[in-house]
């Protein structure tokens, strides 16, 4: 019998690298947990995470193939402009949009907080392990793709 293993590409910003990198390792560990495959790539900005998506839909998949889905990881972190609000809608409507445009999956992994305690709090794997969370939704939404006849496998 060939099992179903998903192939994702994880979509990094690495602006606050502490933090992603335990938003990272969260989400390895649950893709790791179901065979999942994965790609990495790294973008400067949250901003940029939805580009490099449609980067990736349009392109037909990595070095592996199509992907079954998509995460995106990185924190925004509130200043004192206004800046914080955009950046923070953008990425999530762009994701949104996306999902939504060409039907794909997506676990939205972009931290949103007034300071790096909160991150911290919500990335690390003892505690919120956003990685791990968005991983495992992104995961939800390829099964539920496949279950409406979606998958690309």
């Amino acid at each position: 019998m060939n099992e179903y293993k998903p192939h994702v590409l994880i979509v990094e910003s690495r602006y606050y690298d502490d933090i992603a990198e335990e938003l990272l390792a969260g989400a390895i560990e649950a893709l790791d947990t179901v065979g999942a495959t994965y790609e990495r790539v790294e973008v400067p900005g949250a901003f940029e995470i939805p580009a490099a998506v449609r980067f990736a839909v349009e392109a037909g998949g990595g070095k592996s193939g199509a992907f079954d889905g998509y995460i995106g990881l990185g924190c925004v972190i509130r200043g004192q402009t206004t800046h914080y609000d955009y950046v923070c809608q953008e990425s999530a409507r762009g994701l949104q949009d996306l999902a939504l445009q060409y039907g794909i999956a997506v676990g939205y992994g972009v931290l949103t907080t007034e300071n790096r305690d909160q991150a911290w709090i919500r990335a690390d794997r003892k505690q919120g392990n956003k990685g791990g969370v968005v991983a495992q939704a992104c995961l939800t939404m390829t099964a539920l793709r496949r279950q409406f006849g979606l998958g690309l496998k």
